[in-house]
């Protein structure tokens, strides 16, 4: 968490925000300003052992601290001057320590875990941090970029807060992502904003960004240029910046009508318009 607070210079947030004992709590991190700012960025990295900022422990330890960790991700989003949330949805449960005396004689101690509270599953970290952070921030543009469990966790927020998260967010990559809308059922609005929003990245061992066909998909495949999971996430950074930056030019377009009289004032403000378009950081 080091790197994140003093390279990244990011701040820990502990949830619940109420919550009096830090011990028992909770946390993700956050760049300054970022519920303030135009974009916003939120990375949800896999399930297990796997903590805020990291996308792999094992890359982190074959490879080196820049493939496995989301510093790079975090470093684009901060040099295109959007607002980035690091969720941390592993951190569910805290060990306490209880000690009693079973006689005169024998003291012991007893070991149990405790949930966190708005954070005791991934998916509950997730819809927390929405609820009570981004939700109420004033970005208009919002991406997100999940790998593995993490796009289950997000299929799982868009499922309780569908028309929220529609309304807020314009782009999701999902790196080899765990969802399934077999067993995470989707009204048709959701299912629609899935194909049109979102792409996934799949383990192949075709070239990076490659068409992925199959039978039944949610929304657009490509290849992740890997078929490793743990080198997912460094291998698609440039293509998810760049899928970002697409969407978001078509996000912003302003529709073309044949029966609109272009006058040259108008003429000017189009051009003003286009040129604040292209001037947008790409990944928000």
């Amino acid at each position: 968490y080091t790197l994140l607070e003093e390279e990244c210079h990011l701040n820990k947030i502990y949830i619940p925000v109420d919550a009096s004992d830090r011990h028992l709590s909770a946390f993700f991190f956050m760049s300054p300003g970022a519920l303030d700012q135009n974009g916003l960025v939120i990375l949800i990295q896999d399930q297990g052992t796997i903590r805020a900022g990291q996308w792999s422990r094992r890359m982190i330890v074959q490879e080196d601290v820049e493939k496995g960790t989301q510093i790079p991700y975090i470093h684009k989003v901060l040099e295109d001057s959007c607002g980035i949330i690091v969720m941390n949805p592993n951190d569910n449960s805290v060990e306490l320590q209880h000690n009693f005396v079973e006689n005169e004689d024998v003291a012991n101690q007893q070991r149990f875990l405790m949930s966190k509270s708005g954070s005791s599953t991934p998916e509950e970290h997730v819809r927390y941090v929405w609820d009570f952070f981004v939700s109420k921030c004033a970005a208009t543009h919002i991406a997100v970029v999940t790998h593995g469990y993490g796009g289950l966790a997000f299929v799982d927020l868009l499922s309780h807060r569908s028309q929220e998260v529609q309304n807020k967010v314009y782009a999701v990559a999902f790196i080899d992502s765990f969802h399934n809308l077999w067993h995470q059922v989707l009204d048709k609005d959701s299912q629609e904003w899935l194909k049109k929003h979102c792409r996934k990245w799949v383990l192949s061992s075709k070239p990076l960004d490659r068409p992925i066909s199959f039978l039944k998909v949610d929304c657009p495949q490509v290849s992740a240029g890997t078929e490793s999971h743990d080198a997912a996430p460094w291998m698609c950074l440039r293509s998810i910046f760049r899928f970002f930056a697409k969407t978001m030019k078509a996000h912003t377009t302003i529709p073309f009508t044949r029966a609109a009289i272009i006058t040259r004032s108008k003429s000017r403000n189009r051009l003003t318009q286009s040129r604040t378009a292209s001037e947008r950081p790409a990944a928000c």
